[in-house]
């Protein structure tokens, strides 16, 4: 199966220091500082990164089950958010809130919320993040 690789680096110190994340097929490469990861400072973060990753995973995984349930989708969007917070004496994602609608010609609601629950279930990056807290928000349009 498929090995992905990303790498980071990091200059300096925690408060002042600057890093540069970079995705390993080079679709991205961006900047991060401790304003952009734990205030509202330019740049990107970890966890903006985890958030883009679980959206589309989510996405894809919805999407599977329902083609595989004979119901294709015109569309799956779907936005999360990571909650980083302060635990103890460090910090945590302590939850992924995930807000999905979709285009799902012939489904019902019931059927659509059955397939967005085991997605979001089934998701490699759910499973991942297994120890986090995951909620779901889907609906059809």
């Amino acid at each position: 199966m498929a090995v992905r690789q990303s790498d980071a680096e990091w200059r300096g110190d925690l408060m002042k220091g600057s890093g540069t994340m970079r995705l390993g097929s080079g679709a991205y490469e961006g900047a991060y500082s401790f304003p952009s990861r734990f205030e509202n400072g330019q740049g990107t973060n970890p966890e903006e990164l985890i958030a883009a990753a679980h959206a589309g995973c989510y996405s894809m995984a919805l999407s599977a089950g329902l083609s595989k349930a004979g119901h294709v989708p015109t569309r799956v969007h779907t936005t999360a958010r990571a909650h980083l917070e302060k635990v103890g004496e460090g910090f945590a994602i302590t939850r992924i809130e995930l807000d999905c609608e979709a285009e799902v010609p012939g489904l019902d609601a019931a059927a659509f919320q059955q397939q967005a629950e085991g997605a979001k279930k089934n998701c490699p990056v759910s499973k991942a993040l297994a120890g986090t807290e995951i909620t779901l928000n889907a609906r059809l349009v």
